[in-house]
Parts: structure tokens; sequence; C-alpha cells
């Protein structure tokens, strides 16, 4: 029992779900309101999300023991805030429902896990490290912008470190909330809790917009994000099976997409959060990180709009430090694994900057740019040189 309410698990899971709600709650609230979902409809969405994501990280974590945390796709929200429009919230209903299925396929045909086994360790490192220097780069913003909060943070989390090295991050978010609340920064006032209520949507199935949206969704949702998620447990050094991680997503978007819970996929940021040594020292325990993440996402999804009102109620600067800080150590050993060996370095080095750019093109973002031209870099080499053999 006493290792079930281990502070650091507690917190990476805390900031893990602060972070993601935070950076992109609003993506869903614009997302539900494109599909003509009232106040009732985008609390049962907040609630299927939350509930959904509950499951899958706390089920999947403790059936593996690794630390699996899923998220609601962000960039499919981005899309389904034009996709959607014009329909009806009964044919969004039926794009979740096409798209889930389609996730679920991948996964009990193992197709996906065939191709993430032609992807090399050094490439998986680099679009990890890729995706998450905009965080290390943003903490710094943050400290231009509020430099006694952030100032305060970044001095805790330095001296802290030395002392108490697995408590480094609670106590440098507890010092952050403090300081935030003794200048006016933290805005409570017009909380209010309330129990979402789920509300079921009768599906309804056009093929333009299966074809139109419900393709894009899936696509954007593989290539976007569970390419990443999958990315960033092989990085960590967790050979966790793909195919049930990607099955257990589709199965739970078949069950919550009739309530909102329109795509469920493998977390790349977040979970980066729950696999460092701030998490845990032992690898092997980090997956308790993740499960007190699913314990938070079942509270967002009990309390729905509640409680992302309450992590808006954050100063941004507060969640960009304490996210940059949690971060800094798998920053630094993704860059590390991923520049180790000299001959994929080059291919390596163009992941990188390819995933940090933040290059969007057909939808797509930078992290599947980056891994496709940095394969295309890592096979030339011996491409070229069969072509050169065959001339000869």
């Amino acid at each position: 029992m006493r290792g079930l309410f281990n502070l650091s698990h507690i917190s990476a899971g805390f900031v893990a779900v602060l972070v993601g709600y935070t950076s992109s709650a609003v993506i869903i609230f614009q997302a539900a309101a494109s599909a003509g979902a009232g106040a009732a409809e985008i609390s049962s969405w907040l609630w299927a999300l939350g509930v959904g994501m509950a499951i899958t990280s706390i089920g999947l974590s403790l059936r593996y023991k690794t630390p699996v945390l899923t998220a609601w796709s962000t960039p499919g929200a981005a899309l389904l805030i034009t996709g959607l429009s014009g329909l009806s919230i009964n044919e969004a209903v039926g794009i979740f429902l096409f798209s889930s299925a389609l996730i679920t396929i991948c996964g009990l045909t193992g197709w996906f896990e065939r191709l993430m086994q032609h992807i090399p360790a050094p490439l998986a490192a680099a679009m990890l490290g890729g995706v998450l220097l905009q965080f290390g780069i943003q903490l710094f913003g943050a400290l231009q912008h509020q430099l006694l909060l952030v100032g305060l943070m970044l001095a805790s989390f330095l001296i802290v470190r030395q002392f108490l090295p697995r408590y480094t991050i609670p106590l440098t978010l507890l010092i952050g909330l403090v300081i935030a609340a003794l200048t006016g920064m933290l805005k409570l006032d017009s909380l209010g809790w309330q129990l979402a209520s789920p509300i079921f949507v009768m599906p309804e199935f056009s093929i333009t917009a299966l074809i139109g949206v419900g393709i894009p969704l899936f696509i954007v949702t593989m290539a976007s994000q569970n390419i990443p998620g999958l990315a960033v447990l092989r990085a960590n050094g967790y050979d966790t099976p793909a195919s049930p991680l990607i099955t257990g997503t589709g199965l739970t978007g078949l069950l919550l997409a009739p309530f909102g819970g329109f795509a469920f996929n493998l977390a790349a940021i977040t979970a980066a959060i729950c696999m460092g040594r701030e998490a845990d020292p032992d690898p092997s325990r980090r997956y308790l990180a993740t499960v007190w993440a699913g314990v938070f996402y079942l509270l967002t999804g009990l309390f729905g709009a509640t409680v992302a009102a309450l992590f808006a109620a954050f100063p941004s600067e507060l969640v960009m430090a304490i996210a940059g800080l949690a971060l800094l150590g798998t920053i630094g050993n993704s860059l590390g694994a991923a520049l180790a060996e000299p001959d994929s370095r080059d291919a390596a080095l163009l992941t990188f900057l390819v995933t940090a750019s933040g290059l969007t093109l057909a939808g797509i973002g930078s992290a599947f740019w980056g891994l496709a031209i940095g394969l295309i870099a890592y096979h030339l080499p011996a491409l070229l040189s069969g072509i050169k053999k065959g001339a000869c």
C-alpha cells in the first residue's frame, strides 16, 4: 500500500494530466462546437475522453507493468474543428466509430507492430527529442514573462535536485503554486463542482463524411500520435507489444464514441513525463506514475468541464515551467541516444530537426515527416551503394 502512494508517482501523473489538459482542452471545446454540440454534449465529450483515457492508461499499465499513457488525439481534434463544420453531431459520432474501427483493425492485424519494427532506435530517440524540444524552450520563454515565478521554480529545481532528487518535481510544483497564489495569479473565484452526465448520441453514417473526415482522422491519429507514442516507449527501453496497445485504444473508441470519445491513442509528450527519473529511479516501477495519471484522468472525466476550468485557472507560465523542468532529463537522454552512433548521426539529426520544426504537410504533423525523412537518410547510403555495385 505504501508503494502505491508514492509522491513522485502521484506528482508525475498529475503533471502529465495537467500539461495535457491545459495545452489542448480548448481544442476539444471548439471541435465539439463545430459539430453543433451544446454545453451538455461538451460535458459528455469530456466525460467520455476522461473515462476512456483512465481505463486504457490504468488497464494497459497494470497489464504490462510499463508506463503506458494514453491521450485524446489533439491533431485529430484540430482537424475536426473544420472537418465537422456543416455535419450533424450524429454524423460526427459515425466518423468517430469508423476511425476507431480502423485503429482496432491495425492493432488486431499486427500491421502497426510490423511497421514499428523497421524504425531504428536512434531515429525513434531523435523524434522524441524533437517532439519535446519545444517544452524545454518554452521554459525560458515563460521565464522572460514571469521572472519571479519561473525564476524561483528553476532555482528550486536546481537546489532540490541535489538533496531530494526523487521529489524534485512535486516540490518544485508546490513552490510554484504557492508563489502563484501569493501573487494573485491563481484564478479560482468562479469554480463550481458538478458531475458530468454522459449523453448517448445515435450514429449516422455518410460515405462522404467517412471518406472526407473519418479517414483523415484515422491517419492523423496513427501518424501524429501513435507512432510518436510508441517511439517514446521504445526510446525509454520498454519493449511492450504494440498491437495490444493499439487494439485497446481502438476498442475503447468504439465503446465511447457515441458519448463523444472521438479518438484514443498513445501519448507521447505527457507519457515522457512519467518515464523519467523524476517519476521513479527504477524504470520497472514507473508504470505506477501512469496509473496515477489514469486516476486523475478519471476525476477529470467525472467532473468534466469543471476540472478543465480548474486547470485553466493555473497561470500558463507555471504549466510551461513545470512541463519543461519535468522533461529536461528525457530531452537530454533522447539526444544522447540519437547521436551516439556516428553511422546514423546524420539521419538522426535530420529526424530531430524536422520534428522540432513543427512542419505540417497534408494535415500530418512534424513527428511523422521527421521520421520519414530520417528513414530515407538512414537507408539511402545502402541503397546508393547497391545501385553503384549493380552498375559496375
